[in-house]
């Protein structure tokens, strides 16, 4: 059993793992111009915050790479104008704009046109191998958390097909698989467009973890027919507060963990911290297709013309969160003064964040 990736960048190429087709299909699409890595993000072939991230640097530097100008001022617009092209296609996961402004900024010295994109190309590479040492460190910490726990509950896919490798909530599965630390998983479908279900339980069948899909209204009579100990979701954005944004019906999953005295986690990089907004009431809901809750596939589902509501996330208040995994390490109380001391504090020696 092997741990599936969904972001590759191999000899100058990025290709992707079409998440739509899972579980049916395995199939990647190599990307070669700016407009097909906006769309593979818009419509969801890329999905998962960090994995958005990475995408969109490779995606800024592919695109980089093919701008004929060759005055440095000139090339820095038009890549800030690419930069803005992608983070139009998701506003709500904090990562994709976090790693365009990363490679932004690493060109703002840069002397030559040549030089700018070199660095374009190594920063985001950067990102990416940042990224799968920051989902290992969540991983051991979450472990810590899971030490005495056997039977956990997530929702949708924060896996290594939503980050470079091993996932946020997911990382503790895949790293307790190769240690020989055995999970029983319990996966929400995550209605509408199925992120559970299609995704997360095909991504733990590969690694050969134990996984058991449910219905997203299952959750509460599971957790009590099942005896789970444990919530652990990932996260699209956190706030100075500890608020955090994630797909929608995460909020139902810890408003239920209060309530039969289970812990319930969040796992997330430092890169997901959005310090700029004080509370979760600030951070912008993606809403999306009516067609996503009235159909599912090509099958309608609802009367036509049906008024449809649907939030892609929702915001879990800090107050529900037992605490947040960080590739530094376990907050907790999770709240202002916590977390501006972890993400200020100097990251110890060998530390990727």
């Amino acid at each position: 059993m092997t741990i599936p990736l969904s972001v590759i960048w191999k000899d100058e190429q990025l290709t992707i793992l079409d998440q739509r087709l899972l579980p049916q299909a395995v199939q990647y699409e190599t990307l070669e111009t700016l407009e097909q890595v906006h769309d593979a993000i818009f419509q969801l072939k890329v999905r998962g915050a960090p994995a958005i991230g990475i995408a969109a640097a490779y995606g800024l530097a592919l695109a980089a790479r093919r701008h004929k100008t060759v005055d440095i001022e000139s090339f820095r617009k038009d890549v800030k104008k690419d930069a803005d092209y992608l983070i139009a296609s998701r506003p709500t996961a904090v990562n994709l704009a976090w790693a365009v402004a990363r490679l932004i900024n690493r060109i703002e010295q840069a002397g030559t046109v040549a030089q700018a994109k070199t660095q374009l190309i190594e920063e985001a590479q950067l990102i990416r191998d940042e990224d799968e040492a920051a989902c290992r460190n969540i991983g051991e910490h979450a472990l810590e958390l899971l030490a005495d726990k056997e039977r956990v509950l997530t929702i949708c896919n924060a896996g290594s097909i939503a980050t470079a490798k091993y996932g946020t909530a997911l990382a503790p599965f895949h790293l307790g698989k190769e240690r020989g630390q055995e999970f029983q998983v319990y996966a929400c479908e995550t209605r509408p467009l199925f992120q559970g279900g299609r995704l997360t339980v095909w991504e733990l069948q590969q690694a050969g973890v134990d996984v058991t899909l449910i219905t997203d209204s299952m959750a509460a009579h599971t957790i009590a027919a099942k005896g789970i100990e444990a919530i652990i979701v990932g996260a699209d954005r956190i706030t100075a507060n500890g608020d955090t944004a994630n797909k929608i019906g995460t909020l139902n999953l810890a408003l239920l963990a209060q309530a039969y005295g289970i812990p319930f986690y969040v796992a997330a990089p430092v890169s997901t911290f959005d310090l700029s907004l004080e509370t979760g009431s600030s951070i912008p809901i993606e809403e999306r297709a009516a067609e996503e809750v009235a159909t599912i596939g090509t099958q309608q589902i609802a009367p036509a013309g049906t008024k449809v509501f649907n939030p892609a996330f929702d915001v879990t208040p800090a107050k529900y969160i037992t605490a947040i995994i960080t590739e530094r390490g376990i907050i907790r109380p999770n709240d202002e003064q916590t977390i501006e001391a972890q993400l200020y504090a100097v990251p110890s020696k060998g530390e990727t964040v």
